[in-house]
């Protein structure tokens, strides 16, 4: 490979530059306004990068009145639950899919393909979920999307990538396919499964629909439903005590906001180093 120039190099860290700068710019005013008096705010006319009276009188608000804390235990409790068990299914049909002597599993695979480019509805699938019972209960928020057909077949072209010598020698010392699930291809697929197992966590820990369409009581609300309903449309979070708070509204609206944010951003980094690697892997047959 040719050596890059340095007018290439400048033009590189530009770039990385100005998509720092355009992550960075909002991050920094969230975070800021969250912690901004009302005067800082009404003086930088609503986005407060750096204020000058600081304080986490918007966090005490927020977390005093009890809405946004139960909105975060089950937020935290869907996400957890939810990608232990897509990542089960996922992992158990991708083995499958992925051994050439399994009858029926190229049409199984179809089956799945099928659904990434056709999609039932809202109005069907919310009445299969209230005839399975489902309505209203955390389940409707797992179940429905526990297996996606992206993943699968990521996790499956990785499992296909390994070498069909490590499978032919485990069945000679009498190995399962179960054992060699385990023993064998769990333990070298450690990359694949960060990536999958982050990328179902994003998608819990972000859905709302779900929760929009099957939950009909507020108590049950995740974090992004509470986010919405009081970031987007401006209703108040109050059951009582945080309706009296004399925090400004938008700090208020902001804390929220970084509350909703801040998990996925603690997470994301010690999962970075397999997120190339488990990608391209999964993602290249040959």
């Amino acid at each position: 490979m040719e050596q890059p120039t340095k007018l290439g190099q400048a033009g590189k860290a530009l770039v990385i530059v100005v998509v720092v700068a355009l992550v960075a710019y909002p991050l920094l005013g969230v975070i800021g306004t969250s912690l901004a008096s009302q005067s800082d705010i009404i003086t930088s006319n609503g986005l407060v990068l750096w204020p000058d009276h600081p304080n986490l009188d918007a966090y005490r608000t927020v977390f005093t009145g009890g809405v946004v804390t139960r909105a975060l235990l089950v937020s935290l409790g869907v996400t957890l639950v939810g990608t232990l068990a897509s990542l089960l299914c996922t992992i158990g049909m991708a083995y499958g899919l992925s051994r050439r002597e399994v009858v029926g599993s190229r049409f199984i695979l179809m089956t799945a393909l099928f659904t990434m480019l056709f999609h039932a509805g809202v109005i069907p699938n919310f009445l299969l979920v209230k005839e399975l019972g489902l309505y209203d209960t955390f389940a409707a928020l797992v179940l429905p999307t526990m297996v996606s057909a992206f993943n699968l077949v990521v996790m499956r072209a990785f499992f296909m990538n390994l070498p069909e010598e490590l499978y032919d020698a485990a069945k000679v010392d009498g190995a399962g396919d179960f054992r060699i699930l385990v023993r064998i291809v769990l333990p070298l697929s450690k990359a694949v499964i960060a990536v999958v197992g982050l990328f179902y966590a994003v998608a819990y820990w972000n859905a709302y629909f779900n929760a929009l369409l099957y939950l009909g009581d507020n108590d049950k609300w995740p974090l992004p439903m509470v986010l919405r309903t009081f970031v987007l449309q401006g209703q108040s979070l109050a059951d009582g005590s945080v309706g009296e708070a004399t925090s400004p509204q938008q700090a208020v609206q902001m804390a929220v906001l970084v509350v909703a944010v801040v998990p996925i951003l603690l997470v994301y980094p010690f999962l970075q180093r397999f997120f190339t690697k488990g990608v391209l892997t999964g993602a290249v047959k040959g």
